[in-house]
């Protein structure tokens, strides 16, 4: 009897604890009772269980736990087209919470939440794709962003309420254009800024060689202007050289030839080998001769 009621006591207990479960802050939850989700019997509305403790029947009816919180879906870049057929890769992320936790659960196999980013980010590409396919590149860049932006959270946000989820913000992080486009962007750059550095250094060049010649012209006209004066200042002492010569002339002739005898035969016996020959009777000898005649 004993064991009996030991047995029935831990049954029990058994019930109990699989009658009660607890909901996490952050968490819905609904039950589930032979795969169906239990609704209110009035308005056939998903019954949703907010945090707290609550009581199902055991064995009978299934909890299903959901993340109530914010999520975030940040997917790799995609390629699109825009209205001039130029593909551009975009790198978006997508905020959204589960809105319907019934219709979530029943899409999604079971509240699979790597399905529902899936699904999910099919829906916002779509939509995106749609509103990159109807502006030009200029037009996306310049400044239709945000009303492309919001224009892609309408329709996904329409979309996905067939999922059961809420988009509550969409946005467009980066648009980059393909590898093979930005290559190509960068060596026609790289070309037109070779084609300007190129100019100007022509243009530098030109410059150059205007500068050279003009300092070379004035160089010119300055070596011309300095031999100029020191022609006219040699003229000038050349001429005063002369009028000192025939004053000193003037005032003693047989002096002044005396002199210029002097320096002419220093000059012409400077050197040891030096040799003349001229007539003794010369002028030349003149006032090498004594007395006599003899020189």
């Amino acid at each position: 009897m004993k064991n009996v009621i030991a047995v029935l006591v831990i049954v029990a207990i058994a019930l109990g604890l699989s009658s009660v479960f607890v909901i996490k802050e952050g968490q819905r939850a609904i039950v589930v009772q032979f795969g169906k989700v239990q609704r209110d019997a009035d308005t056939g509305m998903p019954i949703v269980y907010e945090p707290g403790l609550h009581f199902k029947i055991p064995f009978i009816e299934d909890v299903k736990r959901l993340d109530a919180r914010f999520k975030t879906l940040d997917g790799d870049p995609d390629r699109f087209v825009t209205s001039e057929k130029k593909d551009l890769i975009v790198d978006t992320y997508v905020k959204w919470r589960i809105s319907d936790f019934a219709t979530y659960y029943l899409s999604t196999n079971g509240g699979n939440q790597l399905q529902a980013e899936a699904l999910l980010q099919r829906r916002i590409s779509s939509g995106l794709r749609a509103e990159f396919g109807s502006r030009t590149i200029t037009e996306i860049v310049s400044g239709e962003r945000d009303d492309l932006m919001r224009e892609a959270l309408i329709r996904g946000a329409d979309s996905a309420r067939e999922l059961g989820i809420e988009v509550v913000d969409v946005r467009v992080m980066q648009i980059n254009l393909p590898t093979e486009v930005s290559q190509s962007i960068y060596q026609r750059m790289r070309a037109e800024r070779q084609a300007v550095a190129t100019e100007h250094r022509s243009e530098g060049r030109e410059q150059a060689e205007f500068i050279r010649a003009d300092v070379d012209a004035r160089v010119t006209v300055m070596l011309a202007d300095a031999k100029r004066q020191a022609r006219e200042l040699r003229g000038e002492g050349d001429a005063m050289a002369a009028k000192i010569y025939a004053d000193s002339y003037s005032k003693d002739a047989e002096f002044f030839s005396f002199l210029r005898s002097m320096e002419s035969y220093q000059k012409s016996f400077n050197g040891n080998q030096d040799m003349l020959v001229l007539d003794p009777n010369s002028d030349f000898f003149r006032f090498l001769k004594n007395k006599m005649g003899d020189i």
